[in-house]
């Protein structure tokens, strides 16, 4: 299991409503390391349950989505990343959003044989497969679990391409595998970096790897051979904004290709979780950020319509995005278009495999 740290995300542990659960209180749970006291009570352990999925491979219609399926190895995510949109599907288990979302993990044990029989099936047609879609598929427990790789390795056997999205430098340690993929046209990496600032990230994205520790990985992933590119995502106006000319400057340094950015989105139970957070860690702030993340989002805390979700609009959004096209293509950062092959892959072999 993941070794404990006193700090999570959340600050509360409330059911959804949306689903009539039960009410639970966070109970002295979260704990923040930078004020913890003699007498605290013991920091929230985190909890791996085995989920025996029946299938691995999840499909996507969504019209502004560029990927149309994906692979997620773990529910949960141990990072307690504050604004994560992955949120509210730990409603669906009759837990919280909240730290039971980052303390309650699920493990897919079976997800690489899963994926050889969905690979083998008759009629399957190849197209990339993304990792890191809904939870961080590099989070904590993969030390342990290995099941990102285990599926990687699956993939790499019958030359499938995939994308990865992490925030962890965990991923390096599958260059083994990924590089030879990369060097096909088969793998590629987005590594999310959302603040340089140390103390920030450590609020934000409270179990993820230091900033400087995602910049090195992006370096030694490029070293590799692997195509890497860095996500700024979410950008949070009045927290971490100002930050966009300097980490696209710092990714370019350290060899990415390209770089992206979306600004904060806060659909469903994430809202009230968010809002709790800047409360208790910007309070001189907390209305400022949430007029401004209005703003973006015509009025409301989320705007869920295809397209204007991953842009926002008003003037907000448009300084935003003109702050990073001019600083993407001041560093280099605005030519690739991520284009990955299809056409080596080789279906598994076996009854359903030799129809091919």
């Amino acid at each position: 299991m993941a070794k404990n740290r006193p700090v999570r995300g959340a600050t509360l542990n409330e059911a959804s409503s949306r689903f009539n659960l039960p009410a639970r209180e966070a109970d002295g749970e979260w704990l923040d390391m930078r004020e913890a006291l003699d007498d605290a009570p013991p920091p929230l352990r985190t909890s791996v349950t085995v989920e025996r999925a029946r299938t691995i491979i999840t499909r996507n219609q969504s019209p502004d989505i560029a990927f149309d399926r994906s692979i997620n190895p773990y529910r949960g995510c141990e990072h307690g990343c504050i604004y994560c949109f992955a949120r509210p599907t730990h409603a669906y288990l009759d837990l919280s959003p909240g730290l039971d979302f980052e303390s309650k993990l699920f493990a897919k044990p079976d997800a690489p044989a899963l994926l050889r029989t969905e690979l083998g099936k008759r009629g399957y047609v190849c197209r990339p497969i993304a990792f890191g879609t809904n939870t961080d598929p590099y989070q904590p427990i993969e030390a342990e679990w290995r099941i990102t790789r285990g599926c990687i390795e699956v993939l790499a056997e019958h030359d499938h391409p995939l994308t990865i999205t992490t925030k962890s430098n965990r991923v390096t340690r599958d260059i083994d595998i990924l590089a030879p993929m990369a060097a096909k046209g088969l793998a590629a990496v987005m590594v999310s970096i959302t603040s340089l600032d140390p103390k920030i990230a450590m609020t934000v994205e409270p179990r993820a790897p230091h900033p400087e520790k995602r910049l090195q990985a992006v370096r030694q992933l490029a070293d590799a051979g692997i195509p890497v590119f860095v996500s700024l995502a979410p950008v949070i106006p009045q927290v971490t904004d100002h930050e966009i000319e300097h980490i696209l400057e710092r990714a370019a340094q350290a060899g990415a290709r390209t770089a992206f950015f979306l600004p904060v989105r806060l659909p469903h139970e994430v809202a009230p979780l968010f809002r709790a957070w800047l409360d208790t860690h910007f309070p001189d702030r907390a209305g400022k950020v949430m007029a401004t993340i209005q703003s973006i989002r015509g009025g409301k805390d989320n705007d869920p319509n295809f397209h204007t979700r991953f842009r926002g609009h008003g003037p907000w959004a448009e300084l935003l995005r003109t702050r990073f096209k001019m600083a993407a293509r001041r560093y280099g950062l605005d030519r690739e278009v991520l284009r990955l092959r299809t056409d080596l892959f080789r279906p598994p072999s076996g009854p359903q495999g030799e129809l091919f």
